[in-house]
């Protein structure tokens, strides 16, 4: 004879064999997330002013930016140099975005940022301009 609890756990096994699969195959297919996720910044240097707001605000001081006189003696303001975010610090807080005037930093969905070493954390200007994936639509271009 069955005890109940055994025939309780056939049952509840049985119900759930017919309901829909909730986990996904996340290498295979890409996972969508929120409007408001806040993943890898994308940056782009040519509307950068050198203001340095982002570096000031960052509260764990993994940005850091050089600029220069502008070439061109006519024209006011500063030419950006480097660009650079050590993300094994970064706790992507969106800050830097929200305080930079022209936009040249914005938040993607993008959050793949696994590496086998700790020093391929730590982006370049020209990587950052080049982080293209899951740019928010409110953010394109």
């Amino acid at each position: 004879m069955l005890g109940k609890g055994l025939i309780k756990g056939l049952k509840y096994t049985l119900s759930n064999l017919s309901k829909q699969n909730v986990t996904t195959s996340y290498p295979d297919e890409p996972v969508s997330m929120p409007d408001r996720f806040r993943g890898i910044q994308k940056f782009y240097p040519e509307k950068c002013i050198v203001c340095n707001q982002c570096v000031t605000i960052c509260p764990t001081d993994c940005i850091s930016l050089t600029g220069k006189r502008h070439p061109d003696p006519t024209k006011k303001g500063k030419v950006i140099e480097t660009y650079d975010i050590n993300f094994e610090i970064c706790i992507l807080c969106d800050l830097c975005t929200e305080v930079c005037p022209t936009e040249a930093i914005v938040m993607t969905n993008n959050f793949e940022l696994a590496e086998y070493s700790r020093d391929e954390l730590f982006k370049d200007m020209k990587w950052l301009d080049e982080n293209d994936t899951n740019v928010r639509e409110e953010n394109k271009t």
